[in-house]
């Protein structure tokens, strides 16, 4: 099962870990972990990209199955403002998948 936790502070995602792995079908052909996967990078990317920032991120090896993100220190209001934004929508994208896949997939919040 894949475990998402966003990690707040006065409301707003600053962190999120996802762990796991969906094992909905054969490795190579599972389409739960290959959303997630989409989602999540591409948030990252966005966030590297459009915020012009590069955040705390930690990966897990050959296996795959972890990642974290976090975001750094001493952000204008502006980019920590966009970096937000599009950590909440990725959020909604993940409750999307979970809704339909909720048996590979959980979301919390801290």
């Amino acid at each position: 099962m894949i475990k998402v936790t966003a990690h707040r502070k006065d409301g707003n995602i600053y962190a999120f870990e996802l762990s796991g792995h969906a094992d909905s079908v054969s490795e190579g052909y599972d389409l739960v972990c290959a959303g997630v996967s989409a989602v999540s990078f591409g948030s990252v990317n966005a966030v590297i990209r459009l915020c012009e920032m590069e955040p705390i991120i930690e990966q897990a090896g050959k296996e795959g199955g972890y990642l974290r993100m976090e975001l750094p220190e001493g952000l204008s209001d502006e980019k920590k403002s966009k970096a937000h934004l599009l950590l909440e929508g990725m959020m909604v994208s993940l409750e999307t998948i979970a809704r339909d896949y909720g048996k590979y997939i959980t979301i919390s919040e801290k």
